[in-house]
């Protein structure tokens, strides 16, 4: 078993770390920017002061934080994680941040002898309770061997997709495939609806076509529900999709629908909805059309 450290117990780190706990390994959590959860202390874990701290006692150092400036800060600011590293330990950032930083970090963290991972998952809250999170990995080969047991004890799909930066890059992409669906999913049922159909029931007659999703399947119903706590935040996705955006920038490339997924997520933050579930972008939707799928509202 390990000694792991793990940096930010959220919505998705904390059922992450419950995990690792499950599968018999030391944990090591931060108490720099709050409290550590009590859950997380009676199931075993052992709250310390600072990252720094952290990283002295384990021997991996998982990170998962909401954006490139956290991760930047819990690694390499004062009683960071570099202060506490040495040969053989593995950094290992679950967040999903920008792929030139996060080239930039591995360079960073393997001037200390430390090795470093960029693992960002997908699955969202329901995926990290199950452990059958998809967790996508760039950096050596050797460290990803090395963290395979760790990655399997919290996710199903685990794919070393290349080196530095390569996680990152494919957790983009997947964001831009899951704002797509969702707004498709969105933009069909407010159709439907508008339309006179029941959109529950053309959901239920699409789950046995060509069309049918995840997206469909989970993010429909709630749309129909009208439940959008967040298992995904929008201020979250939007912050996944100015990162494809940025890229495209760079790359000299147009990404023209996840540029209008985008709007339509500023359309909800107006609204209010920076902390609803993305699958909400479906008010947006609404917003614009003046006519919501759901009679309640």
């Amino acid at each position: 078993m390990a000694k792991i450290g793990f940096i930010g117990t959220g919505i998705m780190g904390k059922p992450m770390a419950h995990n690792l706990l499950k599968a018999g390994h030391d944990l090591f959590v931060s108490e720099h920017h709050s409290k550590a959860p009590a859950d997380l202390i009676e199931a075993g874990a052992v709250a310390l002061g600072n990252p720094r701290e952290v990283a002295q006692e384990a021997e991996f150092i998982i990170v998962i934080v909401p954006d490139t400036p956290q991760v930047e800060s819990v690694l390499f600011e004062a009683d960071g994680v570099a202060e506490g590293l040495a040969a053989n330990k593995v950094v290992i950032d679950m967040s999903s941040i920008s792929p030139t930083a996060t080239k930039a970090f591995a360079e960073r963290i393997a001037s200390t002898g430390a090795q470093y991972l960029d693992a960002p998952v997908s699955g969202g809250e329901v995926g990290a309770r199950a452990a059958t999170l998809s967790i996508m990995v760039g950096g050596s080969a050797e460290a990803y061997e090395r963290a395979l047991p760790l990655f399997q004890s919290m996710g199903k799909n685990i794919t070393r997709v290349g080196d530095s930066g390569a996680g990152q890059t494919a957790k983009v992409a997947n964001q831009i495939i899951v704002a797509l669906n969702i707004q498709a999913v969105g933009e069909a049922l407010l159709f439907a609806a508008k339309n006179g159909a029941d959109p529950a029931k053309v959901r239920e007659a699409l789950m046995g076509g060509f069309a049918s999703s995840k997206i469909l399947e989970v993010h429909a119903e709630r749309m129909i529900n009208g439940t959008f706590d967040p298992g995904f935040k929008i201020n979250l996705h939007q912050k996944d999709l100015n990162l494809a955006l940025q890229g495209a920038k760079e790359l000299g490339i147009n990404l023209p629908n996840t540029s209008n997924a985008q709007q339509v997520f500023s359309t909800c933050v107006a609204l209010g909805g920076g902390n609803w579930d993305h699958s909400a972008l479906i008010k947006g939707l609404e917003h614009m059309a003046n006519f919501s799928i759901r009679e309640r509202d």
